[in-house]
């Protein structure tokens, strides 16, 4: 087999979406599986809706899930010359004519069509006009076979059939000179020896167009692969309304890109039974025949369990370094990377996302705490002073504060109080970090450190005595 060339070519029109990032993996993927090339190509011939924003966020999106790309990115407006060239190629070989039919014209003809209950195709009226004859401006048209079949060999679809006499001579070129979205697709994969093509089965009624295309070119046709489109629960096409948001948004939401990577690959892929798939696990294991035929339902409670598994199994610096962006978001400095390790160690086994970490584990961070009015109703009594101020005197005398330390002086304390070790605990985390609900309470004591510990128990002791 000669090298395998896959393309991901998205219009940056907006970010890059859910469905687009699963088109781009399984382009990579199945490039990095047969140790082939992945190229980026940026149609970006759109003047009205392209934007350097978006392509950015092409860029920043696929930079995170980690899809490196061998070659590009390359750009559709910058490859005019190449286009012209091949516009050319096939005037000369009465493939393609100048159409001098307005807008105006065109859109007659069109409600003519529809009114006679016929296809709205164009007539064919400049078929025969050479360029002299065409006037200006002009449009460039494709001249398709009028008879015949254009059959696509799909690898997940099969054998797709086309009859030539419902397809269009379409405008290869506009009137203002720019070309269009399916002559320029065509030319790029020609002329960067694309040999499989990817992509959403929403581009399948497009691709009858491309192959005539190819064939007046006399190139070889790529393998085509028509992936099925992801819907949402509901089973319509996938929109904001279903949680499908841009790459980007999931980043911010605090998910993890091999979360998302394991996710998108087996909307539409699988290996079995199998469902939790490392990065060389997906390369080792993925190709085009364990990709389904029907569509892949997008499950926002699915993607939230795996993002829950990878955060569990992410390393403790790894973590702390991602968490980072979203404890600043909450308005706090990070000075310690080793507390903040500590920090995801106490939080991993209990937070889906990196947002509920960072929210979990603010108090953490906060210089003062607030009290949940029930658990200070029922925790921080008058019988739990004396308790505080045992504590507060011998964790001031502790030579080492450490986990260890600290779970002796609370059974000590237990022990000499006799009070069992959970009314002791429970008052105690309130006190240190406002609620019932935390990790291990010496967990919690070591992580805040001996002067945060203090300082908020001799507070809650002030607090209990205004009450």
């Amino acid at each position: 087999m000669s090298e395998i060339r896959t393309r991901f070519a998205p219009s940056p029109t907006g970010y890059l979406h859910i469905g687009g990032a699963r088109t781009a993996l399984f382009n990579w993927l199945f490039a990095r599986h047969f140790q082939g090339k992945f190229i980026l190509r940026i149609e970006d011939t759109d003047r009205v809706r392209s934007t350097e924003e978006s392509i950015q966020a092409i860029y920043d999106g696929m930079e995170w899930l980690g899809l490196d790309w061998d070659e590009g990115p390359y750009l559709q407006t910058e490859r005019f010359n190449i286009y012209r060239e091949y516009i050319e190629k096939l005037i000369k070989k009465g493939k393609a004519y100048y159409c001098c039919c307005t807008p105006r014209e065109l859109e007659e003809k069109r409600k003519l069509a529809l009114a006679e209950g016929r296809k709205p195709k164009y007539d064919g009226k400049c078929r025969g006009l050479d360029k002299s004859e065409s006037g200006e401006p002009h449009a460039v048209r494709f001249k398709a076979p009028v008879e015949g079949t254009t059959v696509v060999n799909d690898t997940i679809k099969g054998e797709v059939r086309f009859e030539n006499s419902e397809l269009d001579d379409l405008i290869i070129q506009r009137s203002d000179g720019y070309p269009t979205y399916n002559f320029t697709v065509v030319v790029d994969d020609i002329t960067m020896g694309i040999t499989h093509v990817i992509r959403g089965d929403d581009h399948l009624n497009n691709t009858p167009k491309q192959i005539l295309l190819y064939q007046a070119f006399d190139s070889p046709l790529p393998q085509f692969a028509h992936v099925p489109m992801i819907l949402g629960t509901d089973k319509t096409r996938l929109s904001k309304r279903h949680g499908a948001t841009s790459v980007i948004a999931y980043k911010e939401l605090g998910y993890l890109p091999q979360a998302v990577m394991n996710y998108l690959v087996r909307l539409g892929w699988s290996y079995g039974d199998q469902e939790i798939l490392s990065r060389d696990e997906l390369i080792e294991k993925f190709s085009l025949d364990n990709v389904g035929k029907s569509a892949g339902v997008f499950n926002p409670e699915k993607l939230l369990w795996l993002n829950a598994h990878y955060i569990k199994e992410e390393n403790p610096e790894n973590l702390a370094e991602l968490l980072i962006p979203f404890i600043k978001k909450r308005g706090y400095t990070v000075e310690n990377n080793e507390v903040l390790q500590k920090i995801t160690l106490a939080f991993k086994e209990r937070s889906k996302t990196l947002v509920e970490m960072a929210e979990a584990s603010e108090f953490f961070f906060k210089e003062g705490i607030e009290y949940d009015k029930k658990a200070a109703e029922k925790f921080l009594t008058p019988d739990t002073v004396e308790i505080f101020q045992i504590l507060i005197k011998r964790f001031d005398q502790l030579r080492t504060f450490n986990q260890q330390a600290i779970e002796e002086v609370f059974k000590e304390v237990s022990s000499q109080k006799e009070m069992k070790l959970g009314k002791i605990a429970q008052p105690v985390r309130v006190s240190l970090t406002g609620s019932t609900a935390s990790p291990g309470i010496y967990e919690v004591v070591e992580i805040l450190g001996r002067k945060k510990v203090i300082d908020r128990l001799s507070r809650a002791i002030e607090f209990i005595r205004k009450q």
